[in-house]
């Protein structure tokens, strides 16, 4: 197995239970409406590296830059398939596809299809492609959003056909003594199983 040296110390128990008081405060702040959640979390960082909790090194180390650079590279991606109506065409692609079929088979469709590209692309791109798309055709179909954007959200974290589709996968590949074909005798199973337990379960809290 591939060992490296790791940065790890033990932590203190006050430091810790401060820690947790102020995020969980950030996120009753965010649950009761208060503050947004994005607003609630940046302030809960302030306060954390103001009082001292954690250093401002340990905030810009913990910060998964490349994945920052993919998103803010991507969502001009997505905007400008809305602007010139790839969006659309993709929509209507897939409608046409699936024609007189009930809406839940569209929307495994969806997390079948946010699945198979997250095998070739990263989890967050994946994301930022589908999603989109996944509310166009829900606003064809007269249909929430909610229950379709879920779907493209659990689809791009699934990732396991491929030793591309995410670092893991690959970092295990050379030491396990992996092929590219044990990934699919692994994953899919796997990925049959979360589309017959997810779909239910969205469409129990998002109805469509």
């Amino acid at each position: 197995l591939p060992l490296a040296e790791r940065g790890l110390s033990i932590g203190q128990r006050g430091k810790a239970a401060w820690l947790i008081a102020i995020f969980t405060a950030a996120i009753a702040l965010a649950a009761f409406g208060v503050l947004p959640i994005a607003v609630a979390l940046g302030l809960a960082v302030v306060v954390m590296a103001l009082s001292g909790l954690i250093l401002v090194r340990q905030i810009y180390e913990a910060v998964d830059w490349p994945v920052i650079v993919l998103l803010g590279s991507l969502l001009p991606v997505g905007a400008a398939m809305q602007t010139t109506g790839a969006t659309d065409a993709i929509a209507g692609a897939l409608l046409d596809l699936t024609a007189g079929a009930p809406a839940v088979v569209i929307l495994a469709l969806i997390m079948v299809t946010t699945m198979t590209l997250s095998d070739v692309l990263n989890n967050a791109a994946t994301a930022v492609v589908m999603a989109p798309i996944a509310a166009t055709v829900a606003g064809r179909l007269e249909a929430s959003v909610d229950p379709f954007l879920m779907a493209v959200a659990i689809g791009a974290s699934c990732a396991f056909l491929t030793p591309i589709g995410h670092q893991n996968n690959a970092l295990v590949m050379g030491p396990g003594g992996y092929r590219f074909g044990d990934y699919w005798r692994m994953g899919l199973p796997l990925e049959i199983v979360i589309v017959a337990v997810s779909l239910p379960m969205i469409l129990l809290v998002w109805p469509l």
